[in-house]
């Protein structure tokens, strides 16, 4: 019974850390990536940067800092990247829809909403 008594708080501990890691303060921002093209632009100035880091031997702890930090900006890029994707899927589907119903208004309007965004995607 001592031992159940005494390990109950432990248990709690246990499933409680999640919680409590899901709950971390953010200590570093990143730059922000609020369009596609700064989202691109981050994306093509970091990447370089932690790829030159983790093809080293080893790392430092200062090089461990520095992907820390780092990986703040590419994670916001990819955010963006993330909902921009999404967008462009909802605005193709609408696209896809007015065509079964012969909705010419919404294709044209939609099929351009939709090469516009995807523009800023492509290479």
């Amino acid at each position: 019974m001592k031992l159940i008594k005494s390990l109950a708080p432990a248990c709690l501990l246990l499933v409680a850390l999640p919680a409590l890691a899901d709950e971390r303060p953010d200590h570093f921002k990143g730059k922000p990536a609020e369009t596609v093209e700064q989202a691109i632009a981050n994306l093509n100035e970091y990447h370089p940067k932690l790829e030159a880091l983790v093809e080293k031997d080893s790392l430092s702890p200062q090089e461990l800092h520095e992907i820390h930090v780092l990986t703040y900006t590419l994670e916001n890029a990819l955010e963006t990247m993330r909902a921009e994707h999404a967008r462009l899927a909802e605005v193709l589907e609408e696209v896809h829809l007015a065509s079964e119903s012969a909705d010419s208004a919404t294709v044209k309007r939609g099929g351009r909403e939709y090469l516009d965004r995807a523009e800023q995607l492509l290479p």
